[in-house]
C-alpha cells in the first residue's frame, strides 16, 4: 500500500436521471433517495481511496439547499477531504441539471465519515492524504474543525446537568412547557 495518496485519486462522480419513482408526496425528489445515493458514492470514494471495504461511521452533515425535480440529471461528486488512522471524511457535492435548459443548481453538500475494514472486519490503516492545492488544504482544515466541534459537543453532553435548576430555568426562553413528575 502506498504511504500517501492524492485527493485526486479518491474522486468519484456519478450521474443519474431523476424519475417519478424517486419523488416524495410533494413531487420533489425524496431526501431519503438522495441519502441512499450519497451513501453509495461515499462508500465508492472511501473504498477506492483506501483499497478496502468501508463502512459508514457517521453522516456528519447533510444540507439540503435546493429541491431536485423529476427529469433533472443529478451529479454527485465525492472526494476524500481528511484521513485519520482508519477513518476518512468524504465530502460530497450534489448538483442537478435541467437537461433541456442546461441550468445547473447546487442542491446538497454532505460529509460522511467512513472507516476502512480488513478481511476480518477490523479497522485497518488508510494511506496518508497528499494535499496538492490550497482548496484541498482548506477542506482538510475544515474537517479538523468539524472533528473538534464534534468532540466538544460530545463532551458537553456528558457533563451538562440538564436537571439543574439553572438549566431548567433557561427553558423558559423556548416554546416548551415543563410537566415533570
Amino acid at each position: 500500500m502506498s504511504e500517501f495518496k492524492s485527493v485526486k485519486s479518491s474522486r468519484v462522480t456519478i450521474s443519474q436521471l431523476m424519475l417519478p419513482s424517486h419523488t416524495n408526496f410533494s413531487g420533489k425528489i425524496h431526501g431519503g433517495y438522495l441519502l441512499s445515493l450519497l451513501d453509495q458514492i461515499a462508500f465508492a470514494c472511501a473504498s477506492k481511496y483506501s483499497g478496502n471495504y468501508c463502512v459508514t461511521a457517521s453522516v456528519d452533515t447533510v444540507d439540503f439547499l435546493n429541491p431536485i425535480e423529476v427529469g433533472e440529471l443529478v451529479t454527485l461528486k465525492a472526494s476524500v477531504n481528511y484521513v485519520g488512522n482508519s477513518s476518512m471524511i468524504v465530502g460530497i457535492r450534489v448538483e442537478a441539471e435541467n437537461i433541456q435548459t442546461g441550468k445547473v443548481k447546487h442542491c446538497n453538500s454532505s460529509y460522511f465519515t467512513m472507516v476502512a475494514k480488513d478481511e476480518e472486519g477490523k479497522n485497518t490503516k488508510v494511506p496518508g492524504l497528499l494535499l496538492s492545492n490550497y482548496e484541498e488544504v482548506r477542506r482538510f482544515y475544515n474537517c479538523i474543525k468539524q472533528i473538534a466541534l464534534k468532540k466538544e459537543r460530545n463532551l458537553h453532553e456528558e457533563i451538562f446537568d440538564y436537571k439543574s435548576e439553572e438549566a431548567l430555568l433557561t427553558l423558559k426562553n423556548y416554546n416548551v412547557k415543563l410537566e415533570l413528575n
